[in-house]
């Protein structure tokens, strides 16, 4: 329980007193954009930090070498927890957007940090509005900022992180358009943080593995045609390999 709280109290406490940072960034966003939204980008990940501290996680990072520090990319990965976007994101080295459920919008105060830092809300039962959203995702790569999808749409409920979701092929869209490598990502134990023993936040050791970018314009054809199911089948093999190093 103690866990719960600690993670509660510095979520609560962090999205009250950033009330006032979020107004200051705002005003030098004025005149200097970028550095507003760096700076608002590590803020976002120490925060994530402290949460994962908090939260007693553990975590094997694998591959990280595979992703780029000088280009915008498609971050694309298995999801089994709301612990999934706080570790990804505490990692990114550029500015990155994720593509949440739509719902999100609705978040007193978190959907500001959100939009701040180019998130995206993606209307599932929509097709028009959700391809208005993915045309948006390829923009913001266009200029630079990387975009994290989880193309399940939701997260996955098997009984362990192979039993996944078939990957919606327009989510994969963005790197399509825009030819900007795909970042596969294989996600391992998150949801043994939280979502196992709900409403708890339990100590958990926690692999995430980064494969080899994928570059669309370098596939065939019909891999091209299946985007989506072919960088499904990367991160399968990858979860497959991964082993949780003894405690």
């Amino acid at each position: 329980m103690i866990r719960l709280i600690l993670v509660a109290i510095f979520l609560i406490c962090y999205l009250l007193l950033g009330l006032p940072v979020l107004f200051v960034e705002g005003l030098i966003a004025r005149k200097h954009r970028y550095r507003a939204d760096l700076t608002q980008l590590r803020m976002v990940q120490w925060a994530f930090k402290v949460i994962l501290f908090f939260s007693g996680t553990r975590l094997t990072v694998i591959g990280e070498e595979h992703v780029p520090k000088d280009a915008a990319v498609l971050y694309v990965g298995n999801h089994r927890s709301f612990f999934d976007v706080v570790i990804t994101y505490a990692r990114c080295p550029g500015l990155t957007g994720y593509v949440a459920k739509d719902s999100m919008i609705k978040a007193p105060i978190l959907s500001i940090w959100m939009k701040r830092l180019y998130c995206l809300f993606l209307n599932r039962d929509d097709v028009k509005e959700g391809l208005k959203t993915i045309l948006v995702g390829i923009d913001q790569i266009k200029r630079g900022i990387s975009m994290c999808i989880f193309p399940e749409g939701t997260r996955g409920q098997g009984a362990d992180e192979q039993d996944m979701l078939p990957f919606k092929e327009g989510s994969l869209k963005m790197a399509e358009k825009t030819g900007c490598p795909i970042i596969p990502m294989a996600l391992t134990g998150t949801a043994d943080i939280f979502e196992n023993h709900f409403p708890w936040i339990r100590s958990a050791h926690v692999v995430l593995q980064y494969g080899e970018p994928i570059y669309p314009v370098e596939l065939s054809k019909e891999e091209k045609k299946r985007l989506g199911g072919y960088t499904q089948a990367k991160i399968l093999a990858m979860l497959r390999e991964s082993k949780l190093p003894q405690s």
